[in-house]
């Protein structure tokens, strides 16, 4: 680790070098290229210098010590997973996973003597995995045929993706009137891919005006965007609603007929009680 070492001894005495940071985006398991920006207007011999990669001021990531390669100071998740292109000076990344995101300092020092370097570059790259989540979705819950009366429960899920998305929506359309409701977002992680699994749910009373269109909408980040489902489409027959109005009615007729009937029977033997009672009142008269 003497080059690291040297490293942060010679920061400390030039203080002035400033690291710009520049984003770097890449594909799961893609090759990551990270660049040195390092312009050498002086035509320097890659022999004079030391060009040093590391990772979170911790790890080292690749190592050429005057125009030759060394390997025994490497940290072992990046031995034989990068390749400096020296025309470029930019560093590619083989095969890079979630564990590799972070920020890379790129460090060249030039030869001034045969004891002494100094450091005459640096820069920093911030790398960002992304992997793509799956198209969400939808999925109907409830088991029973739709009632218009009733309620719709579903379920809109995607899997496989980095980052953690922002937040899922529900949009729910018919008659060229959409309007978007915000459920809650179950968000699980693999514990080995470092991937994320994501589910919302939805519960309504069945749409009984007219076809309604549901979809769901994942929200990214990074200004990844974000994709939608297929939509569901949902539509109340007329045999339905009919039967729907017949389920609702009928038993409410029975009720008021019921209701009707004890009225009319309570009102045959009140006048029942009525006409006996005048005849016995006549008997006692005529007695």
């Amino acid at each position: 680790m003497e080059v690291c070492m040297f490293f942060l001894c010679a920061m400390i005495l030039l203080p002035g070098i400033a690291a710009s940071v520049h984003p770097v985006k890449a594909f799961l398991h893609h090759t990551v290229h990270l660049s040195c920006y390092f312009p050498n207007p002086q035509k320097i011999d890659i022999k004079n210098l030391i060009i040093f990669w590391q990772k979170d001021t911790n790890k080292v990531v690749h190592e050429v010590y005057y125009g030759q390669e060394k390997h025994e100071n490497l940290s072992p998740e990046y031995i034989n997973r990068t390749k400096l292109d020296m025309g470029k000076w930019t560093l590619q990344l083989f095969n890079a996973g979630v564990e590799d995101e972070g920020r890379y300092q790129c460090i060249i020092m030039q030869k001034v003597t045969e004891q002494s370097t100094e450091v005459i570059h640096q820069s920093e790259c911030s790398l960002h995995i992304i992997a793509n989540y799956s198209q969400p979705e939808i999925e109907e819950l409830h088991s029973r045929e739709l009632k218009p009366n009733g309620y719709l429960n579903l379920s809109c899920s995607s899997s496989g993706g980095y980052p953690e998305p922002k937040e899922m929506t529900w949009l729910i359309a018919h008659e060229n009137i959409t309007h978007s409701t915000t459920a809650h977002m179950d968000v699980s992680q693999d514990a080995v891919t470092k991937l994320y699994n994501v589910t919302s749910k939805l519960n309504i009373p069945v749409p009984t005006k007219s076809r309604t269109n549901i979809s769901c909408l994942l929200h990214l980040r990074e200004k990844l965007g974000s994709l939608v489902s297929v939509p569901l489409g949902i539509e109340i027959h007329e045999k339905e609603m009919e039967q729907a109005k017949i389920n609702f009615f009928g038993p409410l007729i029975a009720v008021v007929v019921l209701i009707i009937s004890a009225l009319l029977l309570g009102f045959v033997i009140l006048k029942k009680n009525r006409n006996i009672l005048s005849a016995n009142q006549s008997v006692s008269l005529a007695v």
